[in-house]
């Protein structure tokens, strides 16, 4: 297995895309206002690069315009903390700090790919949206899990959520 500072990209692809392993149900949040708040287990594995298979736990919060995304180890421990706002994104993790200009830029850089924010926040509130070269599937999200698959570009990724309840 690889560490975070091995593989930024695979850490960040399955805190981005928050659809895999084992997760748990929604929970609406309020913070200075109605927010979203999903907690759980994510997994995401890209199919040409076993190296960035990816599971941690996670807590999401806000919105694809402003939000936070907490990744933790097995134990609780925090692996890192992705926040974004408009124009900026920030990624803390092992006592170190790098800035981005969007949450866009952010997941491009961490994963080598364009990772759909605002899709997932609609896969995780129940909106199926259309994203090119994405697939969701929100069959079982009342039992709190959702996948997504990216069949373009390649490679083939698979993220997979599981939300506590």
């Amino acid at each position: 297995m690889t560490t975070w500072a091995q593989a930024p990209a695979a850490w960040l692809v399955a805190a981005c895309m928050l659809v895999a392993g084992c997760a748990s149900a929604p929970k609406p949040a309020t913070t200075g206002g109605a927010a979203n708040v999903w907690a759980g287990r994510m997994a995401l594995q890209v199919q040409d690069k076993p190296a960035e298979s990816f599971s941690a736990g996670f807590e999401l919060r806000g919105t694809a315009r402003a939000g936070e995304l907490t990744l933790y180890t097995p134990l609780g421990g925090s692996l890192a903390v992705l926040s974004w706002q408009p124009g900026q994104a920030t990624m803390r993790s092992g006592g170190q700090v790098r800035q981005f200009d969007s949450a866009d830029a952010l997941i491009a850089q961490a994963t080598g790919s364009p990772v759909p924010l605002a899709a997932l926040f609609d896969w995780l509130s129940g909106r199926d949206t259309n994203v090119p070269g994405w697939r969701a599937d929100l069959s079982r999200l009342n039992d709190g899990r959702v996948a997504a698959q990216r069949f373009n570009p390649l490679p083939q990724a698979d993220l997979r959520i599981v939300l506590e309840r």
